[in-house]
């Protein structure tokens, strides 16, 4: 399954310069407000350090990791569903993600213009989320004239649409997320399968502090903290981030140890988008190549077959699975065999992150 992640913000919070990093895809970062005026794609491979001592294992002739689409769009700005700046159309964009990351700074730059005159976390949070709200409103809006086109023309189920819409409506209107509403079951239906809302998607806070701010493990104040509530966060330079994008693999850790950092931002923010997200990796391994897979938590292992192909989760017969780290341990599947590592498994086994599975069907 792939992954998508919108990434919002005001403009000049460091949005850009942290997707060039993420992605090393060049966008425009100049010093002004909308500078990224199209959304800008890029693709992201998801470290994985067991890919390679897998591949190793079984000499593999390629390795495949799994991805994580990141979808930037032009920077927000306060009033932007009134007009202001470039409005608030380019949220369209985002509307098939699965989570947004909302890029707020919080590191003080002179240099750096930022569109409300000073860095405010707090402030940047509101003005972003009032925004998603806003549209919203206008894409349940647009549905209400639809259904109410059906209730005239007598559709079945089209007034109690209309009543699950009034529900989101209510309370978009009071200010909440729907993400941390309890709605009706008919309310969820519309919210995740027909409107793709963008205040009931999983939301990330991205910190973009400075360098020294990372260093000294920064952290929310009480009143940020309390914004952000128990949803996830994460705290990246994003300075350091576009440092690292430039150096080899053993150049960039050499520089985290300096920093006293033992992972990146992007392994901090897909870490964390995994567990926001309720994903996990099992892999593959063998001669032609060595593959990690995401699967939803608490797959049954044709749902995991999926993953690969239909045809292995219909005509699923049995898995060997064996954890990741036995196996490297074992030197191959004969010999973990052999210690009783390797077990074969049925239609009922959940798989765990770091199984290495062979599906039999």
């Amino acid at each position: 399954m792939s992954l998508k992640i919108g990434i919002v913000g005001l403009p000049n919070v460091g949005k850009s310069t942290l997707f060039n990093a993420l992605t090393k895809k060049k966008v425009d970062i100049a010093n002004y407000p909308f500078a990224t005026i199209e959304p800008n794609v890029g693709i992201v491979e998801v470290p994985d350090e067991r890919l390679a001592k897998l591949a190793d294992l079984s000499r593999s002739k390629k390795v495949v990791p799994t991805v994580i689409e990141f979808v930037d769009i032009a920077g927000l700005v306060k009033g932007a569903s009134e007009g202001e700046g470039l409005g608030n159309k380019f949220l369209t964009y985002i509307k098939e993600t699965d989570a947004i990351a909302e890029v707020v700074r919080v590191f003080e730059d002179p240099d750096i213009i930022h569109v409300a005159g000073k860095a405010d976390p707090l402030s940047d949070i509101e003005v972003l989320e009032y925004e998603l709200m806003i549209k919203d409103l206008e894409t349940v809006g647009k549905r209400l004239v639809s259904a109410r086109s059906d209730v005239k023309g007598k559709k079945k189920g089209a007034e109690e649409i209309i009543v699950a819409l009034e529900e989101i409506k209510k309370f978009l209107e009071s200010g909440a997320l729907l993400s941390k509403c309890s709605l009706s079951d008919l309310a969820l239906g519309i919210v995740a399968k027909e409107l793709q809302l963008l205040t009931a998607k999983p939301i990330i806070y991205v910190c973009n502090a400075s360098e020294e701010q990372v260093k000294n493990n920064w952290q929310p104040n009480g009143a940020l903290k309390e914004k952000i509530g128990a949803a996830p966060f994460v705290v990246i330079s994003a300075k350091i981030e576009s440092e690292l994008s430039e150096l080899t693999d053993a150049e960039r850790l050499e520089y985290l140890i300096t920093l006293g950092l033992r992972e990146s931002g992007l392994d901090q923010l897909i870490r964390t988008a995994y567990a926001t997200l309720g994903l996990i990796t099992f892999l593959t391994t063998g001669e032609d190549e060595t593959r990690a897979w995401t699967i939803p938590c608490d797959s049954f292992a044709p749902r995991a077959g999926r993953a690969i192909h239909s045809d292995f989760e219909e005509k699923f017969i049995r898995a060997e699975v064996i954890n990741w780290e036995k196996l490297i341990v074992a030197g191959d599947r004969a010999h973990a065999r052999e210690l009783g590592q390797l077990r074969t498994e049925g239609k009922e086994y959940i798989v765990q992150d770091g199984d290495v599975i062979e599906f039999k069907i």
